[in-house]
Parts: structure tokens; C-alpha cells; sequence
């Protein structure tokens, strides 16, 4: 059991600072970075001469240190004067850049830019794509583009990954795409970096492995590089929970470093005499820190990285002077250099992930027996303790988890640690110095990663691979957290089962369903596009999936089963694609694969043979809810738009009308419908367009609320200031996923259709848009 005495002086200090970090990150606005600095400072003065006050100074600092750096981040992003313009920028590139069929995407370093041949004040990183460029972009080279950028905004949804926060993290100050321009050209290279040795290792390890999945699992173990592993591969990944054994974890840099120590017990192995001029604990605890910092530094300096070559360091200074290092000790100072690093790193996955888990194998240490039993004994306990303890902040983040990873992880960690990466890094030294040499080892290396992913394959096509919970509230994520350390706690702790009863709020969350005759719509926000849920007490129906833009990324997979995921919503009874377009059925594909027994229907099946024709007039009830197509018209000479398959749903409460992207022709058709016994919503079809919402439609339906969903600030224009004058005008409110994120209306059987939800404003915090 840990003692009371490691958790006196620096360990309760680190926790304070963390917490003063974490403050920051739960305010809408940020404050004064100079009157918080200030307080910081004079509670710090205060506390050197009295003791009592070194918690709340260090929680002060931990405040104001990450209020410095928000609002140097948030300050640093392009001015909103500059969207839209094209802006001529000098820099190099930061990381591997990305090359995918469509375009190639890559991290731009600024070092000067200028508008109109004026020189702006714009410094940080830029997140770019260049569609189909005419020459490759190398890692480290330097070039002169012409940008078009926009402020970092992201799409807001239930269960979906906040864009924005990630560019505050990673220091983004706008994001934009490379214009075709006859001022882009790379300029003269900007010299040796670490990104190119990086990418070179990487192009040899590639040239020397023929198999794609087996080369791209190498290439990450060696430098990081997982540009190679496509969706499928992180589908399986995630179904056996080990992507943090493909991106280099702190475990690998821990490996690394006894590589180092054992380096230095060869050397004094052969030369005995050198231990008489530099002592050998000295000698090991510098190289181990040598060995882990180059292998961090190649791996890209991720969180759980840098926090493991923090602790490393820290146990080589204390072995430099002689002393034994406390665990709990050395994870608190590395715990404070962190925050002292990037303050803003307490908004990662990965910062909770990595310290977290460290203090819970501390904290939890289990007895080891003697021999290989009590190695695999050991093995099982911690990969029983990881799997269980980690759940909560996995769902936290991810909405996701697998029940077959600590099965996974109990051979894949041995084999990936023990043998995978020092091959991995053995092979990286000998394509340094003698290429030839690194191919049989790397041959080798991916036979057993080839065997390893075989088995992997077959572990994920298990039920439980995949494990969706709604999105965790605040209060359940707290309870299971404590819950797990209550389970896991030393021997002697009393009725430890009863941890597992914590976890209850996590597992099995309240929802609440619609009442019969009542049903819920979310407008989900996927730019421009449509994708609409409705939910009645017992059914599910989507109606439009968003765009896709490629293969890899499409609205379904990022947007429409996250929300759905989140929502709680586990089976989908129909689809519908009102037509064909891309922004409306771009993600109809993946919503298809992940709920293969729901009814697939669209205006247009000529262009989408996998689903079946809308039949206008059809007609369902689901728990006293009216379902009716009202179109799409049987002439085969209509636009693609005016072929939109139109839904009216119609509970005792209120009426709902999807009209897809229908023009004024069409809406004419459709006048006789309305008006409606109950009060109406209308999704103003076609985005807002001009040519639909026409005034004569708009006084036939009397809708109390319209709804569109349409980009931030639309190429098309969409709303058409026109149309949002005609919904003023009859006095409708107006509402744009652009400007709220994703909005849920309900329309419960006692009350008017009402907004329950615009979730750009249910949590806003300070780095959101």
C-alpha cells in the first residue's frame, strides 16, 4: 500500500496546479490573462513566506498560465477580416503531410504572409489542403502559396469531435485550402529536420516491405508515421483497443530507454575499467534518457510521450544524485513540467489517457509472485486493471470501447514491446548505418506483424468489439472514476466489489423517450448538407445522411452514427435519401453498413441503385405518429432537386415538413397539403435557396419555426437574403445550423413544437467560435 507520506509536498501541489489549469478550460470566457498573471504572482510571493498558502498559489498558477496561453492562442487566429481573401503566404511544412486521392493535406508553419502585397501580422499554423498538387510536398520543405483561409470553426453535434478545441491545442490559427496560382512554387529547401529523417526512415522501411498494412504498422512503431493505415485498419485497431499501441505510446519510450541501459551494461561489460572514470548508475540513468529522448523526438512528441521522457528525466536527475526516486513523486514533477510545457494539454485525450493510467498502476500495485506464472499473473492483472479503470475517460472522449481488449492487448503489448520495438529500433540504427543489414530484420519484424493482424482480424469480428454508450455526463464519468480506484484500491480496503456499483450511471445511463403520439427531430449540423434524425417512442428514422468527400471521410461515419451513438439511438428502422446529390446522400453508404435491416428508400434510385424507389402517398403510423411521402412526382423529365422525396410527419402535438431540395415548381404542387391542423416546423427546403421558400408556400404551410442547414458562410449563400426576408416578413423565426450547431425540436403531445437544443450554445467554452 502506498504510504500517506507520498502524497505530502509536491504530489498535492501538482494536483492544485492541475487544477487551476482545468478551471480554465470550463469558462466560457477568458479572463484578464494579466490580472490573473498578477494574482499569480503576488500569491506565489505570499506563499514563499507562508506555507499554507502554496496550494491555492500553485491552483493561481495553474490559472493563470493557462489563461496566458488561451488567450495567445485564440489571439493568434486569422482575423475574421481575411476570410475569403486570398492571402500569399511564405513557410515550411510541419509534420508528414498527408497525400490522399483527392487532395493532399498538411500542417503549414508561417513565416511571413502578406495580402495585396501589404505584410500581415500572422504567425502559427495553418491546416491546408491542396487538391491534386502538381509537385510532391516533402517534410521540412519550404514554400510560397496562395491561401485561401478561414478562422477554425468545426461542425457541432452529440458525440462529435470538436475541431476547435483540437486547433487550440495544436496551436491552429486557420485553416484553407491552396488555390491554383502561379505564385505557388517551393522555394530553397530550409535544411535538415527532424520530419525529414522521419519521413526518409519511413520511405525505407515502406521500399523494403511489400505488404501495405504490414509496412504502415512499422513505420508507426518506428517514427510515428500512420499515414499509411486506412479506416479499415483503424476499425480493427479500435475493435481489439489497441490504438495506442500503433500510435507510440509512453510504454514504447520506456522500452527505448532500457534499450539505452543495456547498451551501457554491454560497454562496461566489455571496457570494466570505464567504470572507474564515470560511475555506471550515472552512465545508464543519461543514456536511458539519451536513447528515450531521440526516439521521442523521431516519434513526434505526443502527450504520453513527452510525459514518460518527463519521468524518465526526472528518475536520471535523482539517480545523478544518488537517490532512490519515489514513483508518485517523479509522475507529480513531471505532472507540473507538463503544465508548464503546454498548460492547454489538459484539453487532450491523451493527457488524461497517459497520467491517469500511470497513477492508477501506481496506486493499485499488485503483489508479484516469482517466476513466469507470476509474470503472466502480473500481465493479466494490469491489463485487467487498464482495461476497466480507463473505461470511463474512453467513453468520455471516444463515445467507444472494446470488451475484447483486454484480451487483445494481453498478447498484442508483450509482442509489440518485447520484440516489434526494439526490432523496429534496432532495424532504424542499421538503416542509418548499414541499410543492407535492416532488411532481414525487418522481413521478420513483418511476418509477426502480419500474424499479429491476422489475429486481430478474426478477435474483431467478436461481439463486444465494438461498445457504444450515450455521451457520458460529468457526474457519471466522477462516479466510475472513483469507483475504479475504490475496486482496485490495496488489499484491506474494505468491500472493494462495491466500486463496481459506481459504474452503474456509466453503463446505464437514464434516456428519455418521446411520450406515444410525441416524437424528437435533431437537424444535425454536417455544413452544407442535410441529415435529419427523428425519433418517435419506440422507432428511428434518418432522412438525408450529409455529404461525403471521400472514401475515407464521409457525414455518415463522422456525423450522423456518432450523434446517433451519443443519443443513445441503437437501431434505425428507415432511411431516407430525399435524391442523389452528394450533400444529401454522401454518407447514405456507411449508415447503410452499420443498420443493414433498415428500409432504404430515395427520390432517385436510377442514381442510387442500392435503395428503393419513395412512393408518393405511402403512408405509417409509428406510436400514434403519422408518417406520409407527399412526393416525389412520377415525371421522369424533373430536376434531380425536384425529384426530393418530401415527408410530413404529424404527431398530436405539432407537424414536421422535409422538403429536401425542392424549388418553387414543386411547392406549388404541394399546396393543397397545407395548411396543417397543428402547429408546423418547416425545414426550408433546398438550404434557403432562392428559387424555393417561396412566399406563397411559406403562407400555406404557416410554419411557427423554419429550419436550415447550411455551411458557415456558404459559397452557395445559402439562406438567400431573400428568403431569410420572406421568413421575416410572415413572422418566422429562422434558424441555421451554421450559427447553432445541430438543434433538437420536440414535439411533445401536450405543448407547441418547441427548441430544446442548439448545441453550439449548451456548453460553450471559450476557444468555441
Amino acid at each position: 500500500m502506498i504510504g500517506l507520506s507520498r502524497f505530502t509536498g509536491v504530489v498535492p501541489l501538482s494536483l492544485s496546479m492541475l487544477g487551476g489549469a482545468l478551471t480554465v478550460a470550463c469558462l466560457p470566457n477568458l479572463l484578464s490573462r494579466y490580472g490573473a498573471a498578477a494574482m499569480a504572482l503576488v500569491l506565489l510571493a505570499v506563499a514563499c513566506r507562508w506555507r499554507g498558502c502554496r496550494l491555492p498559489a500553485f491552483f493561481m498558477l495553474g490559472f493563470a498560465w493557462a489563461t496566458i496561453h488561451g488567450s495567445l492562442a485564440m489571439e493568434a487566429r486569422l482575423p475574421d477580416t481575411l476570410y475569403g481573401k486570398n492571402v500569399l503566404v511564405t513557410g515550411h511544412i510541419d509534420g508528414l503531410p498527408v497525400a490522399r486521392s483527392d487532395a493532399t493535406r498538411f500542417m503549414l508553419r508561417i513565416e511571413q504572409a502578406e495580402l495585396d502585397g501589404q505584410p500581415l501580422d500572422l504567425r502559427g499554423k495553418l491546416r491546408l489542403s491542396w487538391h491534386r498538387p502538381r509537385l510532391p510536398l516533402p517534410a521540412c520543405s519550404r514554400w510560397r502559396l496562395m491561401l485561401r483561409l478561414k478562422r477554425p470553426r468545426g461542425l457541432v453535434n452529440p458525440g462529435g469531435i470538436d475541431s476547435e478545441r483540437v486547433a487550440l491545442t495544436n496551436r491552429i490559427v486557420a485553416t484553407g485550402y491552396v488555390r491554383e496560382d502561379a505564385a505557388n512554387t517551393m522555394l530553397a529547401d530550409s535544411g535538415t529536420c527532424v520530419d525529414g529523417w522521419r519521413e526518409t526512415l519511413s520511405q525505407r522501411i515502406a521500399e523494403r516491405v511489400a505488404d501495405r498494412r504490414d509496412a504502415a504498422s512499422l513505420r508507426a512503431f518506428a517514427v510515428g508515421d500512420t499515414r499509411g493505415l486506412d479506416n479499415r485498419d483503424w476499425e480493427i485497431a479500435r475493435a481489439n483497443g489497441i490504438p495506442h499501441l500503433i500510435a507510440i505510446s509512453g510504454f514504447h519510450v520506456g522500452v527505448a530507454a532500457i534499450g539505452g541501459v543495456w547498451l551501457v551494461q554491454l560497454f562496461y561489460l566489455l571496457w570494466p575499467a570505464l567504470g572507474l572514470r564515470i560511475p555506471a548508475p550515472i552512465a545508464k540513468a543519461v543514456m536511458a534518457l539519451l536513447v528515450a529522448a531521440g526516439y521521442g523526438v523521431l516519434a513526434g512528441l505526443g502527450v504520453a510521450t513527452v510525459r514518460t521522457l518527463l519521468m524518465i528525466a526526472v528518475i536520471a536527475w535523482a539517480r545523478c544524485l544518488r537517490r532512490q526516486p519515489d514513483a508518485a513523486v517523479s509522475l507529480a514533477i513531471a505532472l507540473i513540467a507538463m503544465l508548464l510545457l503546454d498548460p492547454l494539454s489538459v484539453l487532450t485525450a491523451g493527457f488524461w489517457l497517459s497520467f491517469v493510467g500511470v497513477a492508477l498502476l501506481m496506486f493499485c500495485p499488485k503483489t508479484r509472485r516469482g517466476g513466469w506464472r507470476g509474470f503472466i499473473r502480473e500481465l493479466c492483472s494490469a491489463q485487467w486493471l487498464m482495461t476497466v479503470s480507463l473505461l470511463p475517460l474512453t467513453m468520455w472522449f471516444f463515445g467507444e470501447a472494446s470488451l475484447i481488449g483486454a484480451l487483445s492487448n494481453l498478447f498484442a503489448i508483450p509482442v509489440v514491446s518485447l520484440l516489434v520495438v526494439p526490432g523496429v529500433l534496432l532495424s532504424m540504427v542499421l538503416l542509418m548505418l548499414c541499410a543492407p543489414l535492416a532488411t532481414p530484420l525487418l522481413w521478420l519484424l513483418a511476418g509477426l506483424m502480419h500474424g499479429q493482424w491476422w489475429l486481430f482480424e478474426q478477435l474483431a469480428r467478436l461481439p463486444g468489439a465494438h461498445w457504444y454508450l450515450p455521451q457520458v455526463r460529468l457526474w457519471a464519468l466522477l462516479c466510475a472514476l472513483i469507483g475504479a480506484v475504490w475496486m482496485f484500491s490495496p488489499r484491506g480496503v474494505p468491500l472493494r466489489i462495491l466500486g463496481a456499483l459506481l459504474f452503474l450511471p456509466l453503463l446505464f445511463p437514464p434516456l428519455s423517450r418521446p411520450k406515444q403520439g410525441a416524437f424528437e427531430m435533431w437537424m444535425l449540423d454536417v455544413g452544407q448538407g442535410l441529415a435529419i434524425l427523428l425519433r418517435t417512442q419506440h422507432h428511428t428514422l434518418v432522412y438525408d445522411t450529409g455529404a461525403g468527400y471521400s472514401a475515407d471521410f464521409t457525414m455518415g461515419d463522422a456525423v450522423v452514427l456518432p450523434s446517433m451513438r451519443a443519443l443513445g439511438w441503437r437501431r434505425l428502422d428507415r432511411l431516407i435519401v430525399s435524391h442523389a446529390d452528394n450533400d444529401h446522400a454522401g454518407g447514405a453508404q456507411a449508415v447503410m453498413r452499420a443498420f443493414p435491416g433498415a428500409i432504404a428508400t430515395t427520390g432517385e434510385p436510377e442514381r442510387l441503385p442500392d435503395l428503393a424507389r419513395c412512393e408518393s402517398g405511402e403512408n405509417w403510423i409509428w406510436d400514434d405518429v403519422r408518417f406520409s411521402l407527399i412526393q416525389p412526382p412520377s415525371d421522369p423529365g424533373a430536376s434531380n432537386n425536384d425529384r426530393s422525396c418530401v415527408l410530413l410527419v404529424e404527431g398530436r402535438g405539432g407537424s414536421l415538413v422535409i422538403g429536401g431540395d425542392i424549388s418553387a415548381k414543386v411547392e406549388a404542387r404541394l399546396l393543397d397539403r397545407f395548411p396543417l391542423s397543428s402547429p408546423t416546423v418547416l425545414l426550408a427546403p433546398h438550404h434557403g435557396s432562392r428559387h424555393s421558400s417561396s412566399e406563397r408556400f411559406i403562407a400555406a404551410v404557416q410554419p411557427s419555426l423554419a429550419l436550415v442547414s447550411a455551411g458557415w458562410r456558404s459559397r452557395f449563400g445559402h439562406p438567400h437574403p431573400l428568403v431569410v426576408e420572406r421568413y421575416g416578413a410572415a413572422g418566422v423565426p429562422l434558424l441555421n445550423t451554421a450559427d447553432t450547431g445541430a438543434v433538437r425540436v420536440d414535439f411533445p403531445t401536450d405543448a407547441a413544437p418547441h427548441v430544446a437544443a442548439r448545441w453550439r450554445q449548451v456548453r460553450r467554452p471559450y476557444w468555441r467560435e
